[in-house]
């Protein structure tokens, strides 16, 4: 066996992406490019407007124009490459180029859990202690709190990398997906991923259950802190402000669990792979407008913008 395992060793996979639709390959590759281009200049945009507006240098700002960055950078890992598959005969890529997507992929994934937390965090003090906010919130912790974040999300995704390359890959070589994402990885794998699953459950654990537990605390505070408060005009802007943070949260959480605890049984894949569009793509590109639409300093910073323009 061994010696079957190191002659059969893969180095390549082939990534179906959505080659079970042919005939929809020009419809499809014109969605997709659409929708990258609106994530990447609508983040571009907000974190452009934050930059330029001094009115918006305030810590949930910050933490927004973190947000867009990271956005651009988490779509920009998958986008890309599914798009130049589209028109590629045989969509190969090598086993380390394999493993390096899915390291930035997890790590910037895992930093914007991080990341939403902390958001939560700047929320609950900004509700419940308004007085204190601004000596709470200060830049330094503000910058201490989004680089504890990249560093404790590519940590974690540094594990898995190293977990990753211990596997063995003896055949088939076949990835039924866009991108070089874990469970399809861990279902060509001939090697035994007892531990590798121990390895993603502690990380489910620490990263999902933890963060949304952490998050459902704040909002509880927070929510009875608004309850509290007399004026309708006064809760009505508490409401809104975490209005645009808590649905970027069920946004995000909501279609990766979907992906990541949902069984990948043969007949589930084509549903996983399309599920991931929603966390990849879509929920980076709506969260602009998430934080735009019913945002009246965001509104007020874009037409201050646009008075410097044409005046």
């Amino acid at each position: 066996m061994t010696g079957r395992r190191n002659s059969t060793v893969i180095t390549k996979f082939i990534l179906l992406g959505f080659s079970e639709f042919p005939k929809l390959t020009l419809v499809l590759f014109s969605v997709f490019l659409g929708l990258y281009l609106m994530t990447v200049s609508w983040n571009v945009g907000l974190l452009t407007l934050i930059r330029i507006d001094s009115q918006l240098h305030t810590p949930m700002y910050f933490f927004l124009s973190n947000l867009s960055l990271l956005d651009i950078c988490y779509v920009s890992t998958t986008a890309p490459r599914m798009l130049s598959d589209f028109f590629t005969k045989h969509n190969f890529i090598s086993f380390m180029a394999c493993a390096m997507q899915y390291f930035f992929f997890s790590g910037l994934g895992l930093t914007e859990c991080c990341l939403l937390v902390a958001m939560a965090y700047d929320r609950y003090a900004a509700i419940c202690n308004p007085l204190l906010y601004t000596a709470v919130m200060s830049p330094t912790l503000c910058v201490q709190m989004v680089a504890g974040s990249c560093i404790i999300g590519f940590f974690g995704s540094f594990i898995q990398l190293c977990a990753l390359l211990q596997l063995h890959f003896c055949g088939p070589n076949i990835i039924n997906h866009f991108f070089c994402d874990l469970p399809q990885l861990l279902i060509l794998s001939c090697s035994d991923t007892f531990y590798f699953q121990v390895i993603l459950s502690v990380f489910t654990v620490i990263f999902g259950f933890a963060s949304t537990l952490v998050i459902v605390i704040s909002y509880g505070y927070i929510v009875a802190t608004i309850l509290k408060i007399t004026s309708v005009e006064g809760r009505s802007k508490a409401f809104n402000t975490c209005a645009s943070h808590l649905t970027a949260v069920i946004l995000f959480f909501g279609s990766g669990a979907f992906v990541y605890l949902y069984p990948n049984s043969g007949d589930s894949l084509s549903q996983s792979k399309l599920a991931s569009i929603l966390y990849t793509i879509v929920t980076p590109m709506l969260n602009p407008l998430i934080y735009s639409l019913r945002n009246k300093e965001i509104k007020g910073a874009l037409n201050r913008w646009k008075k410097r323009i044409f005046s």
